[in-house]
């Protein structure tokens, strides 16, 4: 990134975590509607329907998938019913689809921060349903305040249910740690960067370093013959794994977020590669298109297009 690209990457972080401007945005008549189209680029609509729907659409084009229903950071009893609710909504949506989905979803989103028994007891239940119907849960990282709690709850399920995975975030200075213990367990794990704004005493910054700490990281997932997700855009990261023929192992997939380069993940199809899309839905959308945002600045130039004319987004290239 250039130092311009670079701060305002900095500004997207900051203003996708301050509740006063998503309030503003989320109750303005103007602002939401003009948001929301640009948001619309990355996530697939805002009910299940619409998930389903471009899920449907993708899966015969020879994609895997991951949905979730986004939401974190929820303290209201009433609305984690209400996430739960969904979840088990869309996870009998999803065995509508051919393939097996990850049901991704945020434990905060299910009560960790309210009481953790009904967190446990949200995923579990979750768990053995997606077992019933042939899908898989994958838990997704927070922020590294969260960690801890996370890995703790993945590691009793994961002795439990196989078919509950992780999300290991590389930047994190103590991930290098977190790896050894999921790959004592079962489950499937998805290496991703690390998407939030933290202090440099706890993660590394977008970098070299980090491109080579996450392709570290990497090489343990493979050659362990764990199963991995392999969840990254950076073009020099995915030709590095190429490099080292990692792509066409038989436990290795990538994972690319719906919107962001389409034509990377047709590339890697016609390659023979494995390519899960990650599908978003839901009214929750301030705080993951922020840092869709964030990762690649210019971006901001297409979304402020995308606003004044939507109709651009109707065919954002997997069928390339």
């Amino acid at each position: 990134m250039t130092p311009e690209e670079r701060r305002t990457a900095e500004i997207l972080r900051t203003i996708a975590r301050d509740e006063r401007i998503k309030e503003a945005v989320r109750t303005s008549p103007l602002l939401y509607p003009l948001l929301l189209a640009a948001a619309k680029r990355y996530v697939t609509g805002e009910t299940r329907a619409d998930a389903i729907t471009i899920a449907k659409r993708v899966e015969k084009m020879g994609y895997r998938l991951s949905v979730e229903y986004m939401g974190e950071n929820t303290l209201d009893s009433q609305v984690v019913e209400e996430a739960q609710q969904e979840f088990r909504a869309l996870t009998l949506d999803c065995s509508q689809l051919h393939t097996a989905v990850g049901i991704s979803f945020d434990l905060s989103h299910l009560g960790l921060l309210l009481e953790p028994k009904m967190a446990y007891a949200h995923v579990e239940e979750l768990a053995e349903q997606a077992r019933q119907h042939g899908q898989y849960l994958m838990i997704s990282m927070e922020e590294s305040t969260k960690t801890e709690a996370i890995l703790s709850v993945y590691e009793h399920f994961a002795q439990r249910h196989e078919n509950v995975g992780i999300t290991i975030q590389a930047h994190l200075h103590r991930s290098m740690e977190d790896i050894q213990r999921v790959l004592a367990l079962p489950g499937k794990i998805r290496l991703v960067k690390g998407a939030f704004k933290e202090p440099q005493e706890v993660a590394l910054a977008r970098s070299m370093e980090l491109n080579e700490r996450y392709l570290e990281l990497a090489e343990l997932c493979i050659r362990s013959g764990h199963e991995c997700s392999l969840a990254t855009h950076d073009q020099a990261i995915v030709d590095e794994l190429a490099r080292r023929e990692y792509l066409l192992r038989p436990n290795v997939e990538v994972e690319l977020l719906y919107g962001v380069r389409p034509e990377l993940a047709h590339a890697l199809r016609e390659k023979g590669v494995p390519v899960r899309l990650y599908l978003t839905y839901g009214t929750e959308w301030y705080l993951y298109v922020c840092h869709r945002l964030a990762e690649h600045p210019p971006h901001v130039h297409q979304a402020i297009a995308d606003m004044f004319d939507p109709t651009r987004i109707h065919d954002i290239g997997y069928g390339m």
